[in-house]
């Protein structure tokens, strides 16, 4: 199994998912804060299948 990078636009996706879901769960963004856990979750699942799959 070949491992690509994920692009720069999936990327920052799945970063402003996990921060999104850090800063609701600090209660930055308190209309987030049930959810924190799975913005974090997606956003890390989403990296996680953008390296297996290469035209992510």
């Amino acid at each position: 199994m070949k491992l690509t990078p994920p692009t720069f636009g999936v990327w920052l996706i799945a970063l402003l998912l996990g921060t999104g879901g850090i800063a609701a769960k600090f209660g930055y963004v308190p209309v987030l804060a049930p959810h924190a856990f799975w913005l974090v979750v997606a956003g890390f699942a989403l990296l996680v299948v953008s390296t297996l799959f290469a035209k992510l």
